[in-house]
């Protein structure tokens, strides 16, 4: 089977379905359960949308007409709004509360409205924009990057920064 990116983009999107379908199962008793959980789905999608914003998404705009432009911004808003609100108020919520289980629930919401919309919309507009190869070598490099030392950098430093905001929120609240 040929390398794609969008394929390796919509695997990505099935995996983190699953992973919050988990954890939407998983009581306030399960605390370790939601943490490691939680730790998953970050472990997956932080680089996963990182990359899409850093490579896939520029190269997108680059050649998107007006639509495609439309379809670009809101999927960066996307990304901004769960990285810079909805991850930090999960991580100030105790994993054994209703608080973590509702805010978590928003969470997956967020994330499935995104993917659908980004799999019928901009990888539909990216199959007549980037060739069959163009795909292929897209997904090769991001197989490499994800393998990287500044992937990991990033990983580290994301996850840091929503654990501090996520603190923040907890001491303003």
């Amino acid at each position: 089977m040929a390398r794609d990116i969008l394929k390796t983009l919509k695997e990505e999107h099935d995996a983190l379905r699953e992973l919050f379908a988990t954890l939407k199962e998983t009581t306030d008793r399960a605390e370790k359960k939601r943490e490691d959980l939680l730790e998953r789905i970050e472990a997956q999608l932080i680089p996963h949308a990182k990359w899409e914003e850093e490579v896939f998404y520029p190269a997108f705009q680059e050649r998107a007409d007006r639509d495609g432009q439309q379809t670009y911004y809101e999927a960066l808003t996307e990304h901004h709004a769960v990285e810079q609100t909805v991850i930090p108020e999960v991580h100030a919520a105790g994993y054994g509360t209703p608080e973590f289980a509702g805010r978590t629930k928003v969470f997956g919401e967020l994330i499935e409205h995104h993917a659908k919309e980004e799999e019928r919309t901009m990888f539909k507009m990216a199959r007549e924009l980037f060739s069959t190869e163009e795909r292929a070598q897209l997904d090769e490099d991001y197989e490499t990057w994800k393998q990287s030392a500044s992937a990991e950098n990033l990983m580290i430093a994301e996850k840091a920064k929503a654990g501090l905001k996520g603190a923040v929120k907890n001491l303003t609240s």
